[in-house]
């Protein structure tokens, strides 16, 4: 994750930990350039699933420099990129734009646990589980 989004990545990690015992891992990717690739490529060899996500649109960013690293190290992962679609976005309350755009912490928590494959239950309610 980069910017705001690395504190949502952080509490979407300690909630998933404590509320179903899912470890997850969270780098902050405080610069794209230069990108860390070598904490990348590790974290693909390690997991082999990689969820970006960033407080802007996803082409051009966290997203698509994650994914050259991963495609010019000759690895394989799943990879789902977080952020705003290529489309003009909606203008409103920070809160509120990173919930409707997903990149809060249920947003994350909620890419995380689909890429899983494991049921995200509606009612779950992640503020008690922090």
């Amino acid at each position: 994750a980069c910017g705001p989004c690395v504190l949502y990545a952080v509490e979407a990690a300690k909630a998933l930990q404590e509320s179903k015992g899912i470890a997850v891992r969270v780098l902050n990717m405080h610069t794209i350039k230069p990108l860390d690739k070598a904490a990348i490529l590790a974290a693909v060899h390690d997991t082999r699933k990689i969820i970006t996500a960033e407080n802007h649109n996803v082409i051009g960013g966290l997203g698509s420099a994650v994914a050259e690293v991963i495609a010019e190290g000759g690895k394989s992962c799943r990879l789902k990129r977080l952020g705003l679609p290529d489309t003009f976005a909606i203008v409103g309350i920070t809160e509120d734009l990173y919930n409707i755009y997903k990149l809060d912490r249920d947003g994350i928590t909620e890419a995380i646990l689909e890429m899983l494959g494991q049921e995200v239950e509606p009612d779950d309610d992640w503020e008690d589980e922090i």
